[in-house]
């Protein structure tokens, strides 16, 4: 990253629009006009997916509206491009999003939106800017962050906020990797937390959606426009695009299609594909992801960045077979994970992909064993079965994919991923290995980067994974431990444009660097 683009970054953070864009806490943001008259929005802007030529832009009404687009490549807006207004309407929870398009490459791209109430061609909001970076064309230094895991466990806004969300964004990313657990939808919160050490922790801001499991689609809905109540979120979301992914607490705790919720009291409406239908459709709404026309819905992608990095997101969630003890000998619809058509997809992608680095945002680790029942350590929640023996249930589709990677010659894939709440390295060696018929490769953990705080989770050697790096809680600290601990983690990857080296660092919420590793590039076969 150079200091021009740095300096450029911060100098829209510290510009009027902006400041006012991310000024206080809460739905208090002084910057807008809060007479009835005039329509406000509400949770600030987002963005999005973005590539060499185009980017996804969002934004949220307090009322129907007529919202209005500007593109522009100066902060000044002085060769502003005007595009045709979109309706932010009840029937999307007044939520607008554009997909941006003939844009230049290496380009800082600033956004305005303003909005005109639909019953009140005179009643005029006041503008709100974004910004983001597209992609090159040419080999530069590129920075990604990564991380998973907002507002669980019952920590929601306190009065500091979601702190490692600031932290990642002075950094200054050309993107953001949310890997999963977006929401809590299943996380009740309360006003108040009794801690071990006498102290309490105060949600000082909290909705009545965040109060019970979310059932309906304004539920969910309601989720999502928490996590952008927090100034910290809303600043990073001004200046850094976000690709989303997604697991299982969008939903409900280790969802699959076979889910039984019956004997959960929380919930009235007990059918797992209604709530999966309209928890869908809020992350659609939501979050600035793009949208596939064969497969409306679809979260699993590719997202080119540029001539050295091409990344790659999986849906370990929804095309999965029932949780259980994955002890499968032969892959069957029960055993996958990934299902044969997006194992189809990723290996077409990643043979095609003429990027120095291929990354892979998992949404669940590969060799760490995660219970769909830790009380009694039994049934595969994750990949791993547990066994430490030879590939069985969903190990085979992974043994499938390193083998065939490994037969087509394709190099330098690295696997990032979230969902354990700790951070680690590991590294996945063959001489290790029960199953052995892949090449060597990293997998790099990250998160909580709000929520609680737990490990570490036993490794299962059917892939020969090497723990190069740990930083959970220790047996004296416990589980579930609140932010203000100091144990939200997140990942930066710099990848240099001159020697196209990956230097991978993980660090904690007060921008310590508690691991860091470069990685030499295999030349493509």
């Amino acid at each position: 990253m150079t200091q021009m683009l740095k300096l450029s970054r911060r100098g829209f953070l510290a510009s009027a629009g902006a400041a006012g864009l991310v000024a206080g806490s809460g739905l208090a943001m002084p910057f807008y006009s809060r007479a009835n008259a005039r329509p406000v929005f509400t949770h600030g802007v987002q963005s999005g997916d973005v590539d060499t030529s185009s980017g996804v832009i969002w934004t949220r009404t307090d009322r129907p509206a007529s919202v209005r687009f500007e593109v522009a490549t100066t902060e000044s807006f002085a060769d502003a491009r005007q595009l045709a207004s979109l309706d932010a309407v009840p029937a999307n929870d007044l939520a607008v999003k554009r997909l941006l398009t003939d844009l230049a490459s290496d380009q800082d791209i600033f956004y305005r939106m303003t909005a005109v109430d639909l019953a009140d061609a005179n009643a005029v909001s006041e503008p709100i800017v974004g910004r983001f970076r597209t992609a090159p064309r040419e080999k530069r230094n590129v920075r990604f962050a990564w991380s998973g895991d907002t507002a669980g466990q019952g920590w929601g806004i306190d009065e500091v906020g979601m702190l490692a969300y600031g932290t990642m964004a002075r950094h200054t990313p050309d993107f953001f990797i949310h890997s999963g657990d977006t929401i809590y939808a299943d996380g009740v919160m309360k006003d108040e937390v009794d801690l071990k050490d006498g102290t309490k922790w105060v949600n000082k801001v909290l909705v009545d959606e965040k109060r019970k499991v979310a059932e309906t689609l304004d539920e969910f809905r309601g989720n999502w426009k928490y996590n952008l109540l927090d100034e910290h979120v809303r600043t990073m979301n001004a200046v850094c695009p976000t690709f989303f992914q997604w697991d299982d607490h969008e939903v409900v705790n280790n969802w699959s299609s076979a889910k039984d919720l019956s004997n959960d009291d929380r919930y009235s409406e007990k059918s797992i594909h209604v709530l999966r239908s309209r928890s869908a459709k809020a992350f659609h709404e939501m979050t600035p992801i793009r949208f596939t026309p064969a497969e409306p819905g679809r979260v699993y992608r590719k997202i080119a960045y540029g001539p050295l990095v091409d990344v790659f997101f999986l849906d370990l969630r929804s095309y999965r077979g029932p949780n259980g003890p994955a002890m499968e000998t032969e892959m069957t619809p029960d055993s996958r994970i990934l299902g044969a058509e997006q194992m189809a997809w990723l290996k077409d992608a990643l043979s095609k992909s003429t990027a120095t680095w291929k990354v892979i945002a998992c949404d669940m680790p590969i060799g760490l064993v995660v219970w769909d029942n830790w009380k009694e350590q039994a049934g595969a929640e994750a990949v791993a079965n547990g066994d430490n023996g030879p590939a069985k249930g969903r190990e085979l589709e992974f043994a499938e994919l390193l083998s065939f990677i490994k037969q087509a010659g394709i190099t330098n894939t690295v696997w990032f991923t979230a969902d354990v709440h700790y951070t680690a390295a590991h590294y996945y060696n063959p001489d290790k290995a029960q199953f052995q018929d892949f090449e060597p490769f990293w997998e790099f953990v990250s998160g909580p980067i709000h929520a609680g705080t737990f490990g570490p989770n036993d490794l299962d050697m059917t892939f020969g994974p090497e723990l190069k790096f740990i930083k959970a809680p220790t047996k004296e600290q416990g589980a579930n431990l609140p932010p203000s601990l100091g144990l939200q983690f997140f990942g930066l990857v710099d990848i240099d444009g001159a020697t196209e080296q990956m230097t991978v660092r993980l660090m904690d919420r007060g921008d310590n660097e508690l691991y860091k590793i470069t990685l030499d590039p295999a030349k493509n076969a």
